[in-house]
């Protein structure tokens, strides 16, 4: 089940800097077969002066070899490249006509495709579109479909980030403003984490909950917009790493209850921002570690046996969905690693059984979890293109490089994708959906290769051929060479909600070096660039920046590399 809602565009004005769909409803007595073709048009992304569109088209009547869809802007949009279409443009009028391999479309069916655009001043839809010079949207009887009223506050839909805003982190913007080329990215919308029980309240004078949910109504204006939030404060936190260990230990599992989620499931339900569309990532790099670094496995730390034997992170996780999932405008993603830590066959399956587990203590159900978050604060690229997991070399099997080392996935969608089957088949609703954070895994510049590598073996093929330019896969810390991702846009492939930026991009993994703080946060080796690294990365260099500052403080350097080595390029 994709997590996408059918919309039918009718003539509806986009105020300026809004990105959505405009959705109307086919009348009660209209039906979908009366209407010769239906076109669902999204602005995904929108900045300063320029755009990323989807179109999907639905032919309901006689099946076609080809075709072509046709529109016209009412402002001074230009297409500037396109994919999955010939896209051409004439004055206002653009066409869309299929590619070679993309023609036919029955009785029925959809075809999709995007494209790239700029603008100035506003950003208004189109109102009018054929297929075929058939005008669609439009009823045989000649009288089109009107507006309807969006969901209603705190009314649950399918996909959140689906014709919303996205809430832009004000104190995350004006760093990034203030980076020399930092404005190019300054407006894209970044989690806001609460990763201490000051941060309820405000830390140093800075942004609260409240301020920034206040702030959030602001920039709402009369349009949906989604809120990203990042609960991050278990007892014992990030058992296998110390640089972002917490506030809490090992024990503190009551005062994790009363004084964190209480607080902030509180502020939530606060009818004032019964509005807005609450996004929680609950609890990244908890519950994976329970699966692979705990004994008898040679990557175990005792902080890791300890929390499993407690179960504080099964009950910290599971207290949270329950009480943060009792607003009805609160959707909660569980944090699920990322293809290089559990793509693994041992250790696939066990953490989807976990998750579940999770999801299932303190009274929660998988009914309090909307989905799953993949990738967060990591590095693994979205998609590999110059190999796949099936091919093979001479021979052998790319599961056999230094690289892949076994594992059932390359890179981060199909990772996510399997995973969400995984998790459905076990239980979950079917309707869950994954957000894959995007923030540093672009893997661009001159370093980012054109084709597959050599077929001297699998490790020339893998190498020459992967984006992933890091040392190991389990390396995660201020990696150098890493570059700004795919932007944020929602809906971008089957089963993802979304394409997020939840870690800030700047904003660091770790410090370099032991620095002294009142924070909680240790200083682990994988954030030390002279660091030769342990068996979870294969004994190999930390491939870490130097000079970093402790985690969640601002990076400059690492902020300039994301920006310089950022694909798509900025």
């Amino acid at each position: 089940m994709s997590r996408t809602r059918t919309a039918i565009l009718a003539a509806m004005a986009l105020v300026a800097g809004t990105a959505g769909a405009a959705v109307a409803a086919i009348p009660p007595d209209v039906g979908v077969a009366a209407i010769p073709c239906t076109v669902d048009y999204k602005v995904q992304n929108q900045w300063d002066s320029g755009f990323t569109a989807a179109v999907t088209v639905t032919n309901n009547s006689a099946a076609k070899s080809s075709w072509a869809v046709k529109w016209s802007y009412a402002g001074n949009q230009k297409v500037t490249s396109g994919w999955n279409a010939k896209l051409s443009q004439s004055g206002t009028a653009v066409t869309a006509a299929n590619e070679s391999y993309n023609g036919t479309l029955g009785t029925g069916s959809s075809v999709s495709f995007g494209f790239n655009g700029t603008y100035s001043g506003t950003n208004a839809l189109p109102t009018t579109f054929t297929l075929d010079g058939v005008t669609c949207n439009v009823d045989d009887g000649g009288s089109g479909p009107g507006p309807t009223d969006p969901p209603g506050p705190g009314t649950k839909v399918d996909n959140p980030y689906a014709g919303a805003k996205v809430y832009v982190n004000p104190e995350w913007k004006a760093k990034a403003t203030a980076e020399t080329g930092g404005s190019r990215i300054a407006n894209q919308p970044t989690g806001v984490w609460l990763d201490r029980i000051a941060a309820i309240n405000g830390v140093n004078g800075g942004m609260g909950l409240r301020a920034h949910l206040d702030a959030a109504l602001a920039q709402k204006g009369s349009d949906e917009l989604v809120v990203q939030l990042v609960i991050y404060n278990l007892p014992g936190r990030d058992c296998a790493a110390l640089a972002s260990n917490g506030e809490l230990g090992a024990t503190e599992i009551d005062r994790y209850r009363t004084q964190y989620i209480d607080p902030i499931a509180a502020i939530l339900a606060d009818s004032k921002y019964a509005g807005l569309r609450i996004v929680t990532t609950v609890e990244i790099d908890s519950l994976p570690n329970l699966v692979t670094n705990v004994s008898p496995r040679a990557t175990a730390t005792a902080n890791c046996d300890t929390m499993k034997a407690n179960g504080n992170y099964v009950k910290g996780v599971g207290y949270a969905l329950n009480k943060l999932g009792d607003a009805p405008n609160v959707y909660n993603y569980v944090d699920a690693g990322h293809h290089g830590w559990l793509g693994w066959d041992d250790n696939f399956a066990p953490s989807a059984a976990l998750f579940k587990e999770a999801a299932t203590a303190e009274g929660a159900t998988v009914a309090d979890v909307h989905g799953f978050i993949v990738n967060t604060a990591n590095y693994s690229a979205l998609k590999e293109n110059h190999f796949t997991i099936n091919d093979s070399v001479n021979g052998a099997s790319v599961r056999t490089s230094k690289w892949i080392d076994w594992n059932r996935y390359v890179d981060e969608q199909s990772y996510a994708q399997a995973m969400r089957s995984q998790l459905v088949s076990i239980g979950f609703p079917s309707g869950i959906g994954m957000l894959i954070d995007t923030s540093r895994n672009g893997w661009g510049g001159t370093a980012r290769p054109t084709g597959p590598g050599a077929t001297t073996n699998v490790d020339t093929y893998v190498n020459g051929g992967r984006y992933d330019r890091r040392i190991h896969l389990g390396n995660w810390c201020n990696q150098s060479g890493a570059g700004l991702g795919e932007r944020p846009q929602a809906s971008p492939a089957t089963g993802i909600d979304a394409y997020v930026w939840m870690k800030p991009p700047g904003e660091s993994d770790g410090s370099s070096t032991a620095i002294p703080n009142d924070e909680g946060k240790g200083f682990d080796r994988m954030c030390d660039p002279t660091y030769t690294g342990n068996p979870r990365n294969n004994n190999n260099m930390s491939g870490a920046l130097a000079n970093a500052p402790l985690s969640g403080h601002w990076f400059s350097a690492q902020f300039q590399e994301l920006m310089r080595n950022a694909y798509p390029a900025l």
